[in-house]
C-alpha cells in the first residue's frame, strides 16, 4: 500500500515538473499578438519588423527540434529540461530591459530556442520516467497543459498590457520559470546519460538550414509571394538539404536524429492525422479572428472571450480523455473528435457577415471538442508505439514536423484568404453597387469561407486513416476457436 503510495506521488510530482515548463513556454507565445501596437509605438517600428517577434519565435522553436532527441540521449532529459529552461527564463528577463526593437526581436528568437527545447523534452520525459499503463492519462495532463496557455493568453496578454506595460509579458514568466526550475531540480528522477555518441557535425548544420530555410518560406510565402525568388529559393535549398539530411541519417549507425522511427506504421500514420488536425486547428485560430476583428470590427478582447469557451472546454476535457483512452482506446476518440472537427468545420464554411458571437462561440467550442477528443489519443498511439529507449526521437520528429506543418498551414490559409477575398470583391462589384467597405467585408466573408470549406475536405481525408490505427489492436485479440 506504502508503494503505491509512493508511486502515485512520484507520478504527480513528475507531472507537476513537466506542467510548469510546457505551460510557460506555450503561454509566451500566445500573450505576444495583442500587445504589437503598444511595442510599435514605444519602439518607432514598422508592424514588419514587431511580427519577427512571433516568426522568429516560431522559427526557432522549429528550428531546434530535431536537436532534442541527440542531447536528451547524450546529456539526460532531466539536465536537457533544466538548461532549456533556465535558458527560457534568462532570455525573459532579457526582453524586459531590451533597448530597441531589434535586441527585442533578438532576445526573443533566443527565447524560442529554449522553448524549443522544452516542449518536446517534457513530452519525452512522459515515456521515460512514467509507467506504460498512465501514460495515458499523462499525456492528457500534458495536453491540458498546453490547451491552458492558449485558453487564457490573449485574454491574460491584453490585461498585462493595458494596465502594466509590455515588459510584464515578460516579467510574468519570471517566477513560473525560476517555480519550475525548482520542481524540476527537486522532483524528477535522475536518468543515466548513454554512452557518449559522437557529433554528427554535418547532419546538425543541414537540419537547422533545411528547417530555417523551409519553415520560413513558409511562415513568409504569403508577404513574399509562392512564386516570388526569395521564397522558391528557400524553399529549393531547404528541400535539397532536407533530402541529404535524410539520407546523411540513414546511413549512419548513432544519426542525431534516428529516422528508423518512420519503419512504425502505427507512428506514421499517427503523425500524419496528427497533422491534419494541426492544419484544422491552425484554419481556425487564424481565420476566427480575421473575421471578428476584420469584418465585423470587433475588439480584440472580445475575440479572446469569444474564443474562450471553446479553449476552456478543450482544456476540461483532456483530462476526462486521458481516463477514457485506457479504457476504450485511440480508435473510437480518434474518430469522434475528427469527425466532430468534420461537422464543425463545414457549419463554420457556411459563416455570414450576419453571424452573431453566440453561433462563432458554439461551433468553435465543437471543434475543441474534436480536438481535445483526437489531439491526446493520436499523440500516445504514435508515440508508445516507439521503444522507450527511440521516445525523445520520435518526440523530435513529432514536434518537428508539426512545426512545419502549423508554419504551412498559416502561409497557404493566407494565402488562399487574400486571394479567394479578392475574386469575390471583384465578382461582386461587377454585379451590384455598393461601398467599397461593404463589398471588402462580403468578399473576406466568402473567402473565409472557402478556406473553412478547405480546411473540411482536409479533415475528411483523416478519417480513412483513423481505421489504419484500429489493425495494432485487432491483432493484439486473443483468437479463440
Amino acid at each position: 500500500m506504502a508503494s503505491k503510495a509512493t508511486a502515485n506521488s512520484a507520478f504527480w510530482l513528475i507531472i507537476l515538473s513537466i506542467f510548469f515548463g510546457n505551460f510557460m513556454s506555450i503561454l509566451s507565445s500566445t500573450t505576444i499578438n495583442v500587445a504589437f501596437p503598444i511595442f510599435m509605438k514605444d519602439f518607432h517600428a514598422e508592424l514588419g519588423a514587431v511580427q519577427w517577434m512571433i516568426t522568429g519565435f516560431l522559427l526557432a522553436t522549429g528550428v531546434v527540434a530535431p536537436v532534442v532527441g541527440y542531447f536528451g540521449d547524450r546529456w539526460s532529459y532531466k539536465r536537457l529540461y533544466l538548461f532549456a529552461l533556465i535558458g527560457f527564463t534568462l532570455f525573459s528577463g532579457l526582453c524586459t530591459v531590451a533597448w530597441n526593437i531589434e535586441s527585442l526581436v533578438l532576445f526573443r528568437i533566443l527565447q524560442g530556442v529554449f522553448s524549443g527545447l522544452i516542449i518536446p523534452t517534457t513530452m519525452t520525459m512522459i515515456y521515460q520516467f512514467i509507467e506504460k499503463d498512465r501514460q495515458a492519462f499523462a499525456m492528457s495532463l500534458w495536453s491540458l497543459s498546453s490547451m491552458l496557455a492558449p485558453a487564457f493568453g490573449p485574454t491574460l496578454g491584453g490585461w498585462l498590457t493595458e494596465y502594466w506595460g509590455w515588459r510584464s509579458l515578460f516579467l510574468l514568466n519570471l517566477p513560473i520559470g525560476l517555480t519550475a526550475i525548482a520542481v524540476a531540480f527537486k522532483c524528477l528522477p535522475y536518468q543515466r546519460a548513454s554512452q557518449s555518441k559522437t557529433f554528427d557535425l554535418s547532419g546538425f548544420i543541414t537540419v537547422l538550414i533545411s528547417s530555417t530555410f523551409i519553415i520560413l518560406a513558409f511562415s513568409e510565402g504569403n508577404g513574399w509571394g509562392w512564386t516570388s525568388w526569395k521564397t522558391l529559393s528557400l524553399l529549393c535549398i531547404g528541400a535539397a538539404t532536407l533530402v541529404y539530411f535524410i539520407r546523411h541519417e540513414l546511413s549512419l549507425k548513432e544519426p542525431l536524429l534516428n529516422l528508423s522511427v518512420f519503419q512504425s506504421r502505427r507512428f506514421t500514420y499517427s503523425l500524419i492525422i496528427n497533422c491534419v488536425i494541426t492544419a484544422s486547428l491552425y484554419s481556425g485560430t487564424f481565420l476566427i479572428p480575421v473575421f471578428l476583428q476584420d469584418v465585423q470590427q470587433s475588439t480584440a478582447l472580445n475575440t479572446a472571450l469569444v474564443l474562450l469557451p471553446g479553449s476552456l472546454v478543450m482544456a476540461l476535457f483532456s483530462p476526462i480523455v486521458g481516463r477514457l483512452y485506457s479504457k476504450i482506446g485511440p480508435f473510437g476518440l480518434i474518430l469522434s473528435g475528427i469527425i466532430l472537427l468534420t461537422i464543425s468545420t463545414w457549419e463554420l464554411s457556411h459563416i455570414t457577415l450576419q453571424a452573431t458571437h453566440m453561433y462563432v462561440a458554439v461551433w468553435m467550442t465543437i471543434r475543441y471538442v474534436g480536438i481535445a477528443l483526437a489531439f491526446m489519443p493520436v499523440m500516445n498511439a504514435g508515440m508508445s508505439a516507439i521503444p522507450k529507449e527511440k521516445s525523445g526521437h520520435a518526440s523530435s520528429v513529432t514536434n518537428w514536423v508539426r512545426q512545419a506543418t502549423g508554419a504551412l498551414s498559416i502561409g497557404i490559409f493566407s494565402s488562399m484568404l487574400a486571394a479567394r477575398s479578392l475574386t469575390h470583391q471583384q465578382e461582386l462589384s461587377e454585379g451590384a453597387a455598393a461601398s467599397t467597405s461593404l463589398l471588402r467585408e462580403q468578399g473576406m466573408t466568402l473567402g473565409v469561407q472557402d478556406v473553412f470549406m478547405a480546411a473540411t475536405i482536409i479533415c475528411i481525408l483523416a478519417i480513412p486513416l483513423t481505421f489504419l490505427l484500429k489493425e495494432k489492436r485487432r491483432k493484439a485479440q486473443p483468437m479463440t476457436e
